[in-house]
């Protein structure tokens, strides 16, 4: 069975889609350095930026990241529970699986607005300094989880990274 099927829905992946990892990798295991994934994500995006330019590549990778925030929330979270459990659940999940420490620094119950820092972010921390925010896959995965477990659709701006002599990722997220 060919687990890539195309079908009439949205979008053709699916959480099925990652396969049973602990099978397939028994003595590789489940874990790989960053440098790994780095290596894909930013060899990936310098061909999308040279085939469309900056701005569609960035988009791209916005909503790449907002499908595996969408599809990461809905398979590994529990979108039931109230606001502070839900958000003491991805900081947990997130910084189990090693993609960085999420910090809150600010939320709005009244319009949903909030902002919130990654720390140890594996998309960047570490990176030279190039005076640039560089985590559109981020700013999409947020969006995905926050549209998940709220319904509503968010913005989500990275305005700090570690690329541009942060030291955390600093994301606001607007109700649209």
């Amino acid at each position: 069975m060919n687990v890539f099927k195309r079908d009439a829905t949205l979008h053709d992946f699916s959480w099925q889609n990652l396969g049973d990892i602990k099978e397939g990798r028994g003595d590789l295991g489940e874990e790989m350095p960053v440098l790994v994934y780095r290596l894909m994500q930013y060899t990936m995006l310098d061909v999308l930026t040279k085939d469309f330019g900056a701005d569609k590549a960035n988009e791209y990778f916005r909503k790449a990241g907002f499908l595996a925030g969408t599809e990461f929330a809905q398979n590994t979270l529990d979108l039931t529970v109230e606001f502070n459990e839900f958000l003491a659940n991805l900081q947990n999940s997130l910084q189990e699986l090693k993609i960085g420490i999420l910090r809150m620094e600010a939320f709005d119950p009244d319009t949903g607005n909030i902002v919130l820092t990654v720390g140890q972010d594996l998309d960047c921390s570490g990176l030279p300094i190039t005076n640039e925010t560089v985590c559109n896959y981020d700013e999409g995965f947020i969006a995905g989880i926050l549209k998940s477990y709220t319904g509503k659709t968010y913005d989500v701006r990275e305005i700090d990274c570690w690329a541009n002599g942060d030291r955390v990722c600093r994301f606001t997220g607007t109700v649209m």
